[in-house]
């Protein structure tokens, strides 16, 4: 989960025939209809909850992860203590059912002022894929961990959350939730681990360098480590959230013309 700014993009409504504006849009109120500007989520969270196709990126992503922690533990000589980083939200667990709920009551998600009660009591489903993954991670004796910034005061509903869904090396020390930014968090592994892979749907899942930078500056960071995505960095689909979405989109300049 990433905590950004919020989204003040307003929905645009059509209506047919020649009635006015004003007139329609108090025919909507009467039926009890609301637009809100969180409307403007729909479509990202349609294509990340239902569309196929990010089922199946989700799928290809730890696809491409198992083949590339297989490439790295055959690298690596016994007793190299090999680890792995992932990320929680939008990476292993989907939290999309809360969003939508936020976004049908005209409640913008994006001030996280629901998120501790849905910690403590939600029930978050699976990514695609990333139960087989784990395991496998399990079964090779690589050693994984958690960095999330899910609260560290909803500790035990998080590791209670991950236990139900059976995923394997959870505990109070695999588990490392919001506190020191994730940079911190991810030397401290490495103090004691080889690191071979991090996976997440936020590049600062993967460097303190990335949290530190505009949206331009993400982008040249993406070009200069071009070689380490799909290699040792997986990234997922998150079209829910994340530091674009206040964007400015760049539009033909053309006239728009319809046949």
């Amino acid at each position: 989960m990433m905590l950004f700014g919020r989204n003040t993009l307003l929905a645009a409504a059509l209506f047919a025939g020649a009635a006015p504006v004003a007139s329609a849009a108090s025919d909507a109120a009467t039926d009890g209809e609301a637009i809100c500007a969180q409307a403007a989520y729909s479509m990202g969270l349609r294509y990340q909850q239902r569309s196929a196709e990010v089922a199946a990126l989700q799928r290809q992503g730890f696809a491409l992860a198992t083949l590339r922690l297989e490439q790295a533990i055959a690298d690596h000589e016994e007793g190299a203590n090999l680890a792995i980083i992932t990320d929680l939200d939008e990476t292993v667990l989907d939290n999309s059912a809360l969003l939508a709920r936020d976004m049908q009551a005209c409640h913008d998600y994006t001030t996280w002022d629901t998120w501790k009660h849905w910690e403590r009591e939600g029930e978050p489903r699976l990514i695609p894929g990333a139960a087989d993954f784990l395991e496998f991670a399990d079964e090779q004796g690589v050693d994984i961990f958690y960095v999330s910034d899910r609260y560290q005061e909803n500790e035990a509903d998080t590791i209670a959350s991950l236990e139900a869904l059976e995923l394997p090396q959870v505990s109070k020390d695999s588990v490392m939730l919001l506190g020191p930014p994730k940079a911190e968090r991810r030397a401290e592994v490495v103090e004691n681990h080889t690191l071979v892979m991090q996976l997440g749907d936020s590049l600062h899942d993967f460097s303190g360098k990335f949290a530190d930078a505009d949206l331009e500056g993400q982008r040249r960071l993406v070009e200069e480590n071009a070689e380490r995505f799909g290699d040792d960095w997986i990234v997922f689909p998150n079209a829910g959230y994340g530091d674009w979405s206040e964007a400015e989109l760049d539009a033909w300049d053309a006239p728009l013309e319809t046949e």
